[in-house]
């Protein structure tokens, strides 16, 4: 029989590095993962930082099952994730590595598709599409979509700067020799955001690199956990200095390389990202947080120059330079509502010069590009407010809509119609469209649109009163403004007003309709809509049962305080 080789599915060429703390509940769904893909992995490296729950006898109960599973257990806990990986990386004996969070899988095929691109292409790292996994609802959300519409590939990073978006090191291929050859690892001991250094490091070193459309690894998002991810664990100060000290070293890679592309492309991902993403949150930070918060970003970004500021998106440019001019945090909501997605800019709408501004004590803040970006790019707001009404004893769901004027922008284009749209969170299908004349109120246009709710039950699957009911549909309002000059913009609503609550409704076909109108994190409105009396008890008992994990998981951790204050 001929000698297999590295081109063929079954050669075993990959080794799988799993690390887990104290994660005994999910870290077998993840070895399994790994071994599901088939004989192509060669060994799968389960890295214990020194777990004191019930993780080690996991994972010595996989071993003893498996002959692929090699485990390594820590004396000591490193406080980070890059020291266990690095310990992964020692201990791995195959051609070429991947890395696996306790918490998360690979997903099928995932592998052999990335393993298959390598050698088609001749790669040393390959990367696949990685999809965030909203639980419990399982929602996907595809991370950093634009890199991953079609395969290809690039003789060095250099070629597509903006792979620096992608800072996850686990959907990755890598050739372990490459990796040696280099001298790259990850930061050892409690660094947080360690996947930044670790892939600015790889791309630095500017391999021949292949990305590919398929999905190839599953990142959980458990928000109502009592441990949360670190890049889930925001609330904390320490974590921003943290994000910020990973970023600055990533820049001193880059810039030590030479690589001067993935310089800019790695200050522009800072603004359009990092800062967007930690500014929204601000609005529910304590004073002490935001001033300290507001200290350490303007130190950061006076570390970048103006063709930096440019090269961004608007919305993060103006806050960056509202960050840099103010001596304290200020303007905070609309700061939030401008770095959210979509971004929306507040009023109130002020000129010096003529030319547009933050606000007039704030001349030097100009909003470059206002006046001459096309409308359907401009962060116009659009809010609509919703309530119950009831009209010959059938409840409608009744929308007021306000579209804000923009520094002239939107009296020069003339709103004259709105269209509402209802999206299904889900796949994104078109529920149901209804359009209202907008009217003139001082600075801003008003509309009243009315929305069946049984209508909307239809529209996403309900079936008549009697029969099964089909779980709850989400859906996602999104607004299309139509102007006089031809010109329209599209918009997600942002959601205002008291009407923001769980409603139930009697319904003629349905015999009854749960509701819950309210706002993402985005501020944006979605409608929740359950169909029929099963559907709606099965959301309640959803609900309770969060509670009830909620109060399960405070209790555990208001034991675990008294235990560490009882221990110091």
């Amino acid at each position: 029989m001929a000698a297999k080789t590295p081109t063929e599915p079954s050669a075993a060429q990959v080794s799988v590095i799993v690390i887990g703390y104290n994660d005994a509940e999910h870290i077998a769904d993840a070895v399994l993962s790994a071994l599901r893909q088939g004989t192509q992995v060669a060994e799968v490296v389960a890295v214990d930082d020194a777990s004191t729950d019930a993780t080690p006898d996991v994972l010595r109960d996989l071993a003893e099952r498996y002959a692929r599973v090699r485990v390594v257990r820590r004396e000591a806990n490193s406080g980070g994730c890059g020291t266990p990986r690095n310990d992964g990386l020692r201990r791995a004996t195959a051609p070429y590595v991947m890395f696996l969070d306790s918490d998360d899988v690979l997903e099928t095929g995932a592998v052999g598709a990335l393993f298959r691109a390598a050698v088609r292409h001749d790669a040393r790292v390959v990367a696949g599409r990685c999809v965030r996994r909203e639980l419990p609802g399982g929602r996907d959300v595809p991370w950093q979509r634009a890199l991953f519409t079609r395969e290809a590939a690039y003789g060095s990073p250099a070629e597509l700067p903006r792979l620096v978006r992608d800072t996850v090191c686990v959907n990755k291929l890598y050739d372990r020799s490459f990796l040696d050859r280099h001298g790259i690892a990850f930061p050892d001991g409690p660094f947080r955001y360690e996947d930044f250094v670790f892939t600015a490091r790889v791309l630095a070193a500017a391999p021949r690199i292949a990305l590919i459309p398929d999905t190839v690894y599953i990142w959980h998002v458990r928000r109502s956990t009592g441990r949360p991810s670190i890049s889930l664990a925001r609330d904390d100060i320490d974590n921003w200095r943290s994000r910020l000290r990973a970023h600055r070293r990533a820049l001193e890679i880059f810039e030590e390389a030479g690589q001067k592309k993935l310089t800019r492309a790695a200050e522009v991902k800072f603004l359009d990202d990092d800062l967007r993403l930690y500014a929204r949150e601000l609005g529910g930070r304590s004073p002490e947080y935001r001033a300290e918060w507001w200290r350490l970003a303007q130190e950061h970004l006076a570390c970048l120059d103006e063709p930096a500021l440019r090269a961004a998106r608007a919305p993060a440019r103006w806050i960056a330079r509202v960050i840099t001019a103010a001596d304290r945090p200020r303007d905070l909501e609309r700061l939030v509502e401008l770095a959210g997605r979509p971004a929306r800019l507040m009023p109130p709408y002020a000129r010096v010069a003529g030319r547009p501004v933050w606000d007039a004590d704030l001349p030097g803040v100009v909003l470059d590009g206002l006046d001459s970006k096309p409308l359907h790019r401009l962060p116009v707001t659009v809010e609509a407010e919703p309530r119950i009404a009831w009209r010959t004893r059938r409840a409608r769901l009744r929308l007021a809509v306000r579209v804000y004027e923009l520094y002239g922008r939107l009296a020069a284009a003339g709103p004259l119609t709105v269209d509402i749209e209802l999206r299904h969170r889900d796949d994104g299908r078109l529920g149901l469209t209804r359009n209202a004349a907008l009217n003139p109120d001082d600075d801003s246009w008003t509309a009243e649109v009315l929305l069946g709710l049984g209508d909307v039950a239809a529209a996403g699957g309900g079936r008549p009163r009697g029969v099964r009911a089909a779980g709850p549909d989400t859906w996602d309002v999104r607004v299309r403004v139509r102007c006089a000059d031809s010109s329209s913009l599209y918009t997600a609503a942002r959601a205002t007003g008291p009407g923001l609550r769980r409603t139930a409704v009697p319904s003629r076909q349905y015999g009854l309709l749960l509701l819950q109108p309210y706002a993402t994190v985005g501020r944006s409105l979605a409608l929740r809509l359950a169909a029929g009396p099963s559907a709606a008890t099965a959301v309640l008992h959803r609900r309770l049962r969060r509670l009830a994990t909620r109060n399960t998981l405070n209790t555990r951790n208001r034991r675990r305080n008294r235990k560490r204050a009882a221990v110091r």
